[in-house]
Protein backbone atom coordinates (compact mmCIF):
# COMPACT_ATOMS: atom_id res chain seq x y z
CA UNK A 1 0.00 0.00 0.00
CA UNK A 2 1.40 3.39 -0.97
CA UNK A 3 1.27 6.05 1.74
CA UNK A 4 0.54 9.64 0.96
CA UNK A 5 3.06 11.84 2.74
CA UNK A 6 1.59 14.62 4.85
CA UNK A 7 3.17 18.05 4.71
CA UNK A 8 3.02 19.13 8.35
CA UNK A 9 4.42 22.56 7.46
CA UNK A 10 1.22 23.28 5.53
CA UNK A 11 -1.63 24.79 7.63
CA UNK A 12 -3.95 22.10 8.99
CA UNK A 13 -7.42 22.44 10.43
CA UNK A 14 -7.91 21.49 14.13
CA UNK A 15 -9.71 18.32 13.03
CA UNK A 16 -6.87 17.34 10.69
CA UNK A 17 -4.34 17.94 13.47
CA UNK A 18 -6.21 15.64 15.88
CA UNK A 19 -6.60 12.95 13.21
CA UNK A 20 -2.92 13.12 12.29
CA UNK A 21 -1.82 12.99 15.95
CA UNK A 22 -3.99 9.91 16.50
CA UNK A 23 -2.49 8.36 13.38
CA UNK A 24 1.02 8.99 14.69
CA UNK A 25 0.13 7.17 17.92
CA UNK A 26 -1.45 4.29 16.03
CA UNK A 27 1.45 3.81 13.62
CA UNK A 28 4.18 3.93 16.26
CA UNK A 29 2.29 1.69 18.70
CA UNK A 30 1.42 -0.79 15.94
CA UNK A 31 5.17 -1.40 15.54
CA UNK A 32 5.16 -2.75 19.13
CA UNK A 33 2.46 -5.35 18.43
CA UNK A 34 2.77 -8.94 17.20
CA UNK A 35 6.07 -9.47 15.33
CA UNK A 36 5.93 -10.28 11.62
CA UNK A 37 7.77 -13.25 10.01
CA UNK A 38 10.33 -10.77 8.62
CA UNK A 39 11.07 -9.60 12.15
CA UNK A 40 11.60 -13.18 13.38
CA UNK A 41 13.94 -13.88 10.45
CA UNK A 42 16.01 -10.79 11.30
CA UNK A 43 16.13 -11.71 14.98
CA UNK A 44 17.07 -15.30 14.14
CA UNK A 45 19.97 -14.19 11.94
CA UNK A 46 21.19 -11.80 14.65
CA UNK A 47 21.06 -14.51 17.32
CA UNK A 48 22.95 -16.91 15.02
CA UNK A 49 25.69 -14.28 14.66
CA UNK A 50 25.79 -13.91 18.46
CA UNK A 51 26.16 -17.69 18.78
CA UNK A 52 29.10 -17.72 16.33
CA UNK A 53 30.75 -14.93 18.33
CA UNK A 54 30.14 -16.68 21.66
CA UNK A 55 31.63 -19.96 20.36
CA UNK A 56 34.67 -18.11 19.00
CA UNK A 57 35.23 -16.30 22.31
CA UNK A 58 34.77 -19.52 24.32
CA UNK A 59 37.35 -21.20 22.09
CA UNK A 60 39.78 -18.31 22.67
CA UNK A 61 39.27 -18.43 26.46
CA UNK A 62 39.82 -22.20 26.48
CA UNK A 63 42.82 -22.24 24.11
CA UNK A 64 44.47 -18.88 24.79
CA UNK A 65 45.14 -15.66 22.90
CA UNK A 66 47.35 -17.55 20.43
CA UNK A 67 44.27 -18.38 18.33
CA UNK A 68 43.90 -14.66 17.56
CA UNK A 69 46.08 -13.19 14.82
CA UNK A 70 47.66 -10.54 17.05
CA UNK A 71 51.41 -10.89 17.39
CA UNK A 72 54.56 -8.85 17.82
CA UNK A 73 54.72 -6.02 16.75
CA UNK A 74 50.93 -5.80 16.10
CA UNK A 75 49.68 -6.28 19.64
CA UNK A 76 46.43 -4.43 18.90
CA UNK A 77 44.45 -5.94 16.06
CA UNK A 78 40.81 -6.50 15.16
CA UNK A 79 39.62 -6.39 18.80
CA UNK A 80 40.79 -2.83 19.38
CA UNK A 81 39.61 -1.91 15.87
CA UNK A 82 36.15 -3.20 16.81
CA UNK A 83 36.31 -1.37 20.14
CA UNK A 84 37.09 2.01 18.53
CA UNK A 85 34.49 1.38 15.79
CA UNK A 86 31.68 0.65 18.27
CA UNK A 87 32.69 3.49 20.60
CA UNK A 88 32.50 5.82 17.59
CA UNK A 89 29.01 4.54 16.72
CA UNK A 90 27.98 4.95 20.36
CA UNK A 91 29.27 8.48 20.79
CA UNK A 92 27.55 9.74 17.67
CA UNK A 93 24.02 8.72 18.64
CA UNK A 94 23.62 10.93 21.70
CA UNK A 95 25.72 13.67 20.09
CA UNK A 96 23.48 13.80 17.00
CA UNK A 97 20.33 13.79 19.13
CA UNK A 98 21.59 16.40 21.62
CA UNK A 99 23.02 18.82 19.03
CA UNK A 100 19.93 18.62 16.82
CA UNK A 101 17.77 19.25 19.90
CA UNK A 102 19.79 22.30 20.92
CA UNK A 103 19.53 23.67 17.36
CA UNK A 104 15.80 22.87 17.26
CA UNK A 105 16.04 20.78 14.08
CA UNK A 106 12.53 19.52 13.33
CA UNK A 107 13.59 16.35 11.52
CA UNK A 108 15.36 15.22 14.71
CA UNK A 109 12.16 13.69 16.11
CA UNK A 110 12.23 11.03 13.35
CA UNK A 111 15.71 9.78 14.17
CA UNK A 112 16.57 10.71 17.77
CA UNK A 113 15.05 7.62 19.41
CA UNK A 114 16.87 5.24 17.07
CA UNK A 115 20.12 7.22 17.50
CA UNK A 116 19.87 7.18 21.31
CA UNK A 117 19.01 3.45 21.39
CA UNK A 118 21.90 2.81 19.01
CA UNK A 119 24.17 4.66 21.46
CA UNK A 120 23.26 2.48 24.44
CA UNK A 121 23.57 -0.80 22.51
CA UNK A 122 26.83 0.23 20.82
CA UNK A 123 28.34 1.08 24.23
CA UNK A 124 27.27 -2.36 25.49
CA UNK A 125 28.99 -3.86 22.45
CA UNK A 126 32.15 -1.75 22.74
CA UNK A 127 32.48 -2.63 26.42
CA UNK A 128 32.98 -6.29 25.52
CA UNK A 129 36.20 -5.75 23.58
CA UNK A 130 38.53 -4.61 26.39
CA UNK A 131 37.42 -7.84 28.12
CA UNK A 132 37.96 -9.94 25.00
CA UNK A 133 41.35 -8.34 24.34
CA UNK A 134 42.31 -8.89 27.98
CA UNK A 135 42.57 -12.64 27.39
CA UNK A 136 42.15 -13.70 31.02
CA UNK A 137 38.66 -12.28 31.28
CA UNK A 138 38.17 -13.69 34.80
CA UNK A 139 40.63 -11.03 36.01
CA UNK A 140 38.60 -8.16 34.49
CA UNK A 141 37.83 -6.77 37.95
CA UNK A 142 41.50 -5.77 38.22
CA UNK A 143 40.68 -2.89 35.86
CA UNK A 144 38.49 -1.19 38.47
CA UNK A 145 39.86 0.83 41.40
CA UNK A 146 38.64 -0.84 44.58
CA UNK A 147 40.07 -1.27 48.09
CA UNK A 148 41.82 -4.63 48.47
CA UNK A 149 44.07 -6.41 50.95
CA UNK A 150 47.04 -6.36 48.53
CA UNK A 151 47.03 -2.52 48.53
CA UNK A 152 47.15 -2.54 44.71
CA UNK A 153 45.69 0.27 42.63
CA UNK A 154 45.03 0.48 38.91
CA UNK A 155 47.59 2.06 36.59
CA UNK A 156 45.93 5.30 35.50
CA UNK A 157 48.62 5.75 32.84
CA UNK A 158 47.29 2.72 30.98
CA UNK A 159 44.93 3.40 28.03
CA UNK A 160 43.00 0.27 29.07
CA UNK A 161 41.97 2.06 32.28
CA UNK A 162 41.03 5.19 30.34
CA UNK A 163 38.72 3.06 28.19
CA UNK A 164 37.04 1.56 31.25
CA UNK A 165 36.24 5.00 32.64
CA UNK A 166 35.25 6.39 29.22
CA UNK A 167 32.84 3.53 28.49
CA UNK A 168 31.27 3.43 31.97
CA UNK A 169 30.82 7.22 32.09
CA UNK A 170 29.34 7.37 28.63
CA UNK A 171 27.02 4.41 29.23
CA UNK A 172 25.62 6.15 32.32
CA UNK A 173 25.01 9.49 30.61
CA UNK A 174 23.60 8.05 27.37
CA UNK A 175 21.28 5.64 29.21
CA UNK A 176 19.88 8.51 31.34
CA UNK A 177 19.42 10.73 28.25
CA UNK A 178 17.72 7.86 26.39
CA UNK A 179 15.40 6.99 29.28
CA UNK A 180 14.38 10.54 30.22
CA UNK A 181 13.43 11.27 26.61
CA UNK A 182 11.08 8.27 26.62
CA UNK A 183 9.12 9.00 29.82
CA UNK A 184 6.14 10.79 28.14
CA UNK A 185 5.97 8.11 25.43
CA UNK A 186 6.02 5.32 28.03
CA UNK A 187 2.96 6.93 29.61
CA UNK A 188 1.19 6.76 26.22
CA UNK A 189 2.13 3.08 25.82
CA UNK A 190 0.80 2.44 29.36
CA UNK A 191 -2.71 3.49 28.25
CA UNK A 192 -2.86 0.76 25.63
CA UNK A 193 -1.43 -2.12 27.68
CA UNK A 194 -3.16 -4.52 30.05
CA UNK A 195 -2.21 -6.73 32.97
CA UNK A 196 1.46 -7.24 33.84
CA UNK A 197 2.69 -5.21 30.83
CA UNK A 198 0.64 -2.22 32.01
CA UNK A 199 2.27 -2.42 35.45
CA UNK A 200 5.76 -2.50 33.91
CA UNK A 201 5.09 0.55 31.74
CA UNK A 202 3.45 2.32 34.70
CA UNK A 203 6.64 1.86 36.72
CA UNK A 204 8.84 2.97 33.83
CA UNK A 205 6.74 6.08 33.13
CA UNK A 206 7.21 7.21 36.77
CA UNK A 207 3.55 8.13 37.16
CA UNK A 208 3.62 10.66 34.33
CA UNK A 209 0.24 12.38 33.82
CA UNK A 210 1.20 15.17 31.43
CA UNK A 211 0.30 18.18 33.56
CA UNK A 212 1.66 21.63 32.72
CA UNK A 213 4.00 21.55 35.73
CA UNK A 214 5.39 18.12 34.73
CA UNK A 215 6.06 19.33 31.18
CA UNK A 216 7.72 22.46 32.50
CA UNK A 217 10.18 20.49 34.68
CA UNK A 218 10.66 17.83 32.01
CA UNK A 219 11.59 20.35 29.31
CA UNK A 220 14.11 22.03 31.60
CA UNK A 221 15.69 18.70 32.58
CA UNK A 222 15.90 17.49 28.98
CA UNK A 223 17.47 20.76 27.85
CA UNK A 224 20.13 20.57 30.59
CA UNK A 225 20.84 16.90 29.79
CA UNK A 226 21.31 17.75 26.09
CA UNK A 227 23.60 20.66 27.00
CA UNK A 228 25.61 18.39 29.33
CA UNK A 229 25.77 15.43 26.94
CA UNK A 230 27.22 17.38 24.01
CA UNK A 231 30.58 18.46 25.56
CA UNK A 232 30.77 15.24 27.58
CA UNK A 233 30.52 13.08 24.46
CA UNK A 234 33.20 15.13 22.72
CA UNK A 235 35.54 14.92 25.71
CA UNK A 236 34.99 11.19 26.28
CA UNK A 237 35.66 10.33 22.64
CA UNK A 238 38.75 12.52 22.79
CA UNK A 239 39.97 10.26 25.61
CA UNK A 240 39.57 7.26 23.30
CA UNK A 241 41.69 9.04 20.68
CA UNK A 242 44.37 9.68 23.30
CA UNK A 243 44.80 5.89 23.61
CA UNK A 244 46.82 6.42 20.45
CA UNK A 245 47.93 10.06 20.50
CA UNK A 246 49.74 9.73 23.86
CA UNK A 247 51.99 7.09 22.31
CA UNK A 248 55.11 7.88 20.26
CA UNK A 249 54.24 5.45 17.44
CA UNK A 250 54.46 7.11 13.96
CA UNK A 251 50.98 7.94 12.69
CA UNK A 252 49.55 8.16 16.22
CA UNK A 253 51.52 10.89 17.98
CA UNK A 254 49.60 13.90 16.69
CA UNK A 255 47.31 16.59 18.09
CA UNK A 256 44.71 16.14 15.34
CA UNK A 257 43.43 12.86 16.75
CA UNK A 258 40.80 14.26 19.14
CA UNK A 259 38.79 16.33 16.57
CA UNK A 260 39.55 13.70 13.92
CA UNK A 261 37.96 10.94 16.02
CA UNK A 262 34.95 13.07 17.00
CA UNK A 263 34.22 13.98 13.35
CA UNK A 264 34.63 10.34 12.36
CA UNK A 265 32.26 9.27 15.13
CA UNK A 266 29.49 11.62 13.94
CA UNK A 267 30.10 10.48 10.36
CA UNK A 268 29.88 6.76 11.15
CA UNK A 269 26.93 7.36 13.49
CA UNK A 270 24.90 9.14 10.78
CA UNK A 271 25.61 6.22 8.46
CA UNK A 272 24.54 3.67 11.08
CA UNK A 273 21.32 5.59 11.80
CA UNK A 274 20.45 5.42 8.09
CA UNK A 275 21.39 1.72 7.98
CA UNK A 276 19.03 1.01 10.91
CA UNK A 277 16.13 3.36 10.07
CA UNK A 278 15.69 2.48 6.38
CA UNK A 279 14.70 -1.19 6.96
CA UNK A 280 12.88 -0.24 10.20
CA UNK A 281 10.80 2.31 8.29
CA UNK A 282 9.80 -0.36 5.76
CA UNK A 283 9.28 -3.15 8.29
CA UNK A 284 6.99 -1.10 10.55
CA UNK A 285 5.29 0.94 7.78
CA UNK A 286 6.49 4.35 8.97
CA UNK A 287 6.75 5.93 5.51
CA UNK A 288 4.16 8.53 6.44
CA UNK A 289 6.12 9.66 9.52
CA UNK A 290 9.75 9.35 8.37
CA UNK A 291 9.62 11.06 4.98
CA UNK A 292 12.10 11.43 2.14
CA UNK A 293 12.64 15.06 3.21
CA UNK A 294 13.87 13.82 6.61
CA UNK A 295 16.36 11.46 4.98
CA UNK A 296 17.50 14.29 2.72
CA UNK A 297 18.42 16.41 5.76
CA UNK A 298 20.24 13.52 7.46
CA UNK A 299 22.13 12.83 4.22
CA UNK A 300 23.31 16.46 4.23
CA UNK A 301 24.84 15.90 7.69
CA UNK A 302 26.47 12.71 6.37
CA UNK A 303 27.94 14.66 3.44
CA UNK A 304 29.17 17.50 5.67
CA UNK A 305 30.94 15.15 8.12
CA UNK A 306 32.42 13.23 5.17
CA UNK A 307 34.05 16.47 3.99
CA UNK A 308 35.51 17.02 7.48
CA UNK A 309 36.87 13.46 7.58
CA UNK A 310 38.35 13.88 4.08
CA UNK A 311 39.98 17.12 5.19
CA UNK A 312 41.44 15.30 8.22
CA UNK A 313 43.00 12.67 5.92
CA UNK A 314 44.69 15.44 3.92
CA UNK A 315 45.86 17.24 7.08
CA UNK A 316 47.42 13.99 8.34
CA UNK A 317 49.67 13.85 5.28
CA UNK A 318 50.44 17.58 5.51
CA UNK A 319 51.52 17.23 9.15
CA UNK A 320 53.65 14.18 8.35
CA UNK A 321 55.56 15.73 5.45
CA UNK A 322 55.95 19.19 6.99
CA UNK A 323 57.19 17.77 10.27
CA UNK A 324 60.52 16.72 8.81
CA UNK A 325 60.21 13.48 10.78
CA UNK A 326 61.42 10.61 8.59
CA UNK A 327 59.45 8.04 10.60
CA UNK A 328 56.18 9.94 10.07
CA UNK A 329 56.93 10.33 6.37
CA UNK A 330 57.75 6.63 6.05
CA UNK A 331 54.52 5.65 7.81
CA UNK A 332 52.28 7.67 5.48
CA UNK A 333 54.14 6.50 2.37
CA UNK A 334 53.67 2.93 3.64
CA UNK A 335 49.89 3.47 3.87
CA UNK A 336 49.60 4.00 0.11
CA UNK A 337 52.28 1.57 -1.15
CA UNK A 338 52.59 -1.08 1.61
CA UNK A 339 50.96 -4.47 2.14
CA UNK A 340 47.72 -2.87 3.40
CA UNK A 341 47.39 -0.30 0.59
CA UNK A 342 44.13 -1.75 -0.74
CA UNK A 343 42.55 -1.36 2.71
CA UNK A 344 43.59 2.30 2.62
CA UNK A 345 42.18 2.85 -0.86
CA UNK A 346 38.92 1.14 0.15
CA UNK A 347 38.68 3.40 3.20
CA UNK A 348 39.29 6.53 1.12
CA UNK A 349 36.72 5.51 -1.49
CA UNK A 350 34.00 4.69 1.06
CA UNK A 351 34.55 7.72 3.31
CA UNK A 352 35.53 10.48 0.89
CA UNK A 353 34.79 9.68 -2.77
CA UNK A 354 31.42 7.89 -2.55
CA UNK A 355 29.73 10.42 -0.19
CA UNK A 356 30.52 13.21 -2.69
CA UNK A 357 27.67 11.84 -4.81
CA UNK A 358 25.32 13.15 -2.11
CA UNK A 359 25.82 16.64 -3.50
CA UNK A 360 23.12 15.49 -5.91
CA UNK A 361 19.68 16.21 -4.42
CA UNK A 362 18.22 13.38 -6.51
CA UNK A 363 20.57 10.81 -4.96
CA UNK A 364 20.05 12.17 -1.43
CA UNK A 365 16.33 11.56 -1.88
CA UNK A 366 16.81 8.04 -3.22
CA UNK A 367 16.28 5.83 -0.12
CA UNK A 368 17.81 2.69 -1.65
CA UNK A 369 20.93 4.54 -2.78
CA UNK A 370 21.27 6.23 0.60
CA UNK A 371 21.04 2.84 2.31
CA UNK A 372 23.82 1.42 0.11
CA UNK A 373 26.03 4.47 0.75
CA UNK A 374 25.51 4.13 4.52
CA UNK A 375 26.67 0.50 4.43
CA UNK A 376 29.79 1.47 2.47
CA UNK A 377 30.51 4.27 4.96
CA UNK A 378 30.25 1.78 7.85
CA UNK A 379 32.71 -0.49 6.05
CA UNK A 380 35.01 2.44 5.33
CA UNK A 381 34.98 3.64 8.94
CA UNK A 382 35.83 0.15 10.19
CA UNK A 383 38.81 0.05 7.83
CA UNK A 384 39.82 3.55 8.93
CA UNK A 385 40.26 2.27 12.50
CA UNK A 386 41.98 -0.89 11.20
CA UNK A 387 44.43 1.19 9.13
CA UNK A 388 45.25 3.54 12.00
CA UNK A 389 45.91 0.71 14.44
CA UNK A 390 47.51 -2.01 12.34
CA UNK A 391 49.57 0.03 9.86
CA UNK A 392 51.23 2.13 12.55
CA UNK A 393 52.12 -0.92 14.66
CA UNK A 394 53.28 -3.02 11.69
CA UNK A 395 55.62 -0.29 10.40
CA UNK A 396 57.07 1.76 13.27
CA UNK A 397 60.70 2.81 13.89
CA UNK A 398 62.95 -0.20 13.41
CA UNK A 399 62.76 -2.16 10.10
CA UNK A 400 63.92 -5.25 12.01
CA UNK A 401 60.69 -5.12 14.07
CA UNK A 402 58.31 -4.65 11.14
CA UNK A 403 55.70 -7.36 10.72
CA UNK A 404 52.55 -8.35 8.87
CA UNK A 405 49.27 -8.99 10.64
CA UNK A 406 46.34 -10.99 9.28
CA UNK A 407 43.18 -11.50 11.37
CA UNK A 408 42.29 -15.08 12.28
CA UNK A 409 38.94 -16.86 11.92
CA UNK A 410 38.38 -16.46 15.66
CA UNK A 411 38.70 -12.69 15.34
CA UNK A 412 36.30 -12.68 12.40
CA UNK A 413 33.85 -14.81 14.39
CA UNK A 414 33.94 -12.47 17.39
CA UNK A 415 33.55 -9.42 15.13
CA UNK A 416 30.53 -11.04 13.46
CA UNK A 417 29.15 -11.83 16.91
CA UNK A 418 29.48 -8.17 17.96
CA UNK A 419 27.29 -7.07 15.04
CA UNK A 420 24.77 -9.78 15.92
CA UNK A 421 24.79 -8.65 19.57
CA UNK A 422 24.13 -5.03 18.51
CA UNK A 423 21.32 -5.87 16.06
CA UNK A 424 19.68 -8.26 18.54
CA UNK A 425 19.40 -5.51 21.15
CA UNK A 426 18.07 -3.07 18.55
CA UNK A 427 15.41 -5.51 17.31
CA UNK A 428 14.27 -6.20 20.88
CA UNK A 429 14.09 -2.45 21.49
CA UNK A 430 11.93 -1.99 18.36
CA UNK A 431 9.27 -4.33 19.79
CA UNK A 432 9.28 -3.17 23.41
CA UNK A 433 9.68 0.63 23.27
CA UNK A 434 8.40 3.39 20.95
CA UNK A 435 10.81 3.57 18.04
CA UNK A 436 9.89 7.18 17.22
CA UNK A 437 9.20 10.01 19.66
CA UNK A 438 5.39 10.19 19.72
CA UNK A 439 5.14 13.28 21.92
CA UNK A 440 7.63 15.30 19.85
CA UNK A 441 5.83 14.45 16.61
CA UNK A 442 2.44 15.37 18.12
CA UNK A 443 3.87 18.58 19.52
CA UNK A 444 5.27 19.48 16.10
CA UNK A 445 1.81 19.09 14.51
CA UNK A 446 0.15 21.05 17.32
Amino acid sequence: MKHKEVDTAKPMTPREKIDYQNEIEERVLSAMRKPTPLYWIGLGISLLMVLIGAISWAHQIRTGMGVAGITNPVGWGVYITDFVFWVGIAHSGTLISAILFLFRAKFRSRFNRSAEAMTVFAVLTAGLFPLIHLGRVWFAYWLFPYPNQRLLWVNFRSPLIWDVFAVSTYLTVSAIFFYVGMIPDLAIVRRFKKGFAKRIYSILSLGWTGTFKEWQHYNQLYKYLAALATPLVISVHSVVSWDFAMSVIPGWHTTIFAPYFVAGAIFSGCAMVITLVVPMRKMFKLEKIITIDDFDKLAQILLFTSLIVGYAYIVEYTIAFWSGNVFEESQFIYRVVGEYKWFYYLMFFCNVILPLTLFSSKLRRNIKYLFVVSIFVNIGMWFERFNIIVMSLAHDFDPYAWGFYMPSLVEFGITLGSFGWFFTWFLIFAKTLPIVSITELKEEVA
